[in-house]
């Protein structure tokens, strides 16, 4: 059985701040251990944040914390990886 799930993520310029015209679009495909969605969810039903934001915590923090599993014996990560688990700790028991 397969250990991750497989995501597409699509970001579209709308509206940029210099007012120039948007232009730029990223894409790519990630794997993650956890169903999102499900996390996402989940986060929306305790009332965390307002939607919009539930959203944003969720996807950021998913792509953030996968970067950190698969590398976290990378010095960058010495000193937050403590401070990361009890952050997880705090939002799992929220």
């Amino acid at each position: 059985m397969k250990k991750t799930n497989t995501y597409k993520i699509t970001l579209e310029e709308v509206e940029l701040k210099d007012e120039s015209n948007p232009s730029g679009t990223l894409q790519f495909e990630f794997e993650n251990h956890d169903n999102i969605l499900q996390i996402l969810d989940r986060i929306q039903q305790k009332n965390i944040f307002d939607d919009a934001t539930n959203k944003e915590f969720v996807v950021g923090l998913k792509l953030f914390s996968e970067v950190v599993i698969k590398n976290r014996k990378h010095p960058l990560f010495n000193i937050f990886l403590p401070h990361f688990g009890d952050f997880m700790k705090q939002l799992k028991s929220y």
